[in-house]
């Protein structure tokens, strides 16, 4: 008979990256799209989760590496995972400095599961050790194995691709098309964004603008600007001591209730709940 796994979270969160570590009995679980690339992998248990519309089964020891403007819902039953986000500028830089890009290039990944992979299970074991354990200098160690975890995603699972369209700006890997209403979405988050603000911002119609939108990320305007919310709750709730209800306040949230709502979908935890889950918040540590 299999033991029930007891619910635990635990997240570190920085500008460049952060990471999630779950064990869960029941998990549902609805990751926006973003303009960064993330790694997602089933420790124990299975995953099923829907990509581009396909469902698809992650199973135990098993990863996928998704790229921005993958909007992912995921959903199991007594699973244990870890979810990695990198931001695209990361990701770029150290495939620049590693020669793997040419100019005008951006990095793509398999979209095949990866599992048997020696080095990339060590690094991961290390990661739930470091995330589970209680010995100090944890921030160090998980800034060290994001770098080695990326570097390998980047020698095995990289290849790169011309991009006209696509470029890194100041908001990530951003279709030049949109970039205007991206921004507009980073720099004005706490306000009522309009489809039709954000339509104007880059010269389009509210009916062109959004179906370029949804066909370039996959996500329509209000969902990525969810997304960009929930990113930035995150840092709030880990860098600073401002209540949950400020917090959602500085987002766009007006009501408490529907930013709670918002942030569970987006992460599977409550605010509360992700802030107590923390790595390096003094709040995780009552």
């Amino acid at each position: 008979m299999t033991r029930p796994l007891a619910q635990f979270n635990r997240f570190f969160v920085s500008p460049d990256f952060s990471v999630h570590y779950r064990r869960a009995k029941q998990l549902l679980w609805q990751t926006q799209a973003t303009s960064g690339y993330s790694l997602l992998t089933t420790l124990s248990g299975q995953v099923d989760y829907t990509l581009d519309g396909q469902p698809t089964t992650l199973l135990s020891s098993q990863s996928v590496v998704l790229e921005p403007n993958a909007s992912v819902t995921t959903k199991g039953r007594q699973v244990e995972l870890l979810f990695l986000t990198f931001s695209a500028s990361l990701v770029l830089q150290h495939a620049a400095a590693m020669r793997l890009i040419p100019p005008k290039s951006i990095v793509t990944f398999t979209r095949e599961h990866v599992h048997g992979d020696r080095k990339l299970d060590g690094l991961l074991a290390e990661f739930v050790a470091e995330l589970a354990g209680e010995k100090p200098g944890k921030d160090i160690v998980l800034h060290a194995l994001v770098e080695q975890a990326l570097v390998h995603l980047l020698r095995n699972y990289s290849t790169p691709r011309l991009s006209e369209e696509l470029e890194l700006s100041r908001v990530g890997l951003v279709d030049r098309r949109i970039r205007r209403s991206v921004e507009l979405m980073h720099t004005q988050l706490d306000q009522d964004l309009t489809l039709k603000a954000l339509a104007a911002a880059s010269y389009l119609s509210p009916f062109h603008f959004a179906r370029l939108f949804k066909k370039l990320t996959g996500a329509s305007p209000h969902n990525y600007l969810a997304g960009i919310r929930a990113a930035r709750a995150q840092l709030l709730l880990a860098e600073t001591d401002l209540s949950v209800a400020e917090i959602g306040a500085r987002v766009g949230y007006l009501s408490g209730s529907h930013f709670t709502k918002a942030f569970r979908i987006a992460t599977g935890a409550t605010p509360r709940e992700f802030r107590k889950g923390l790595i390096g918040h003094k709040e995780a540590q009552k």
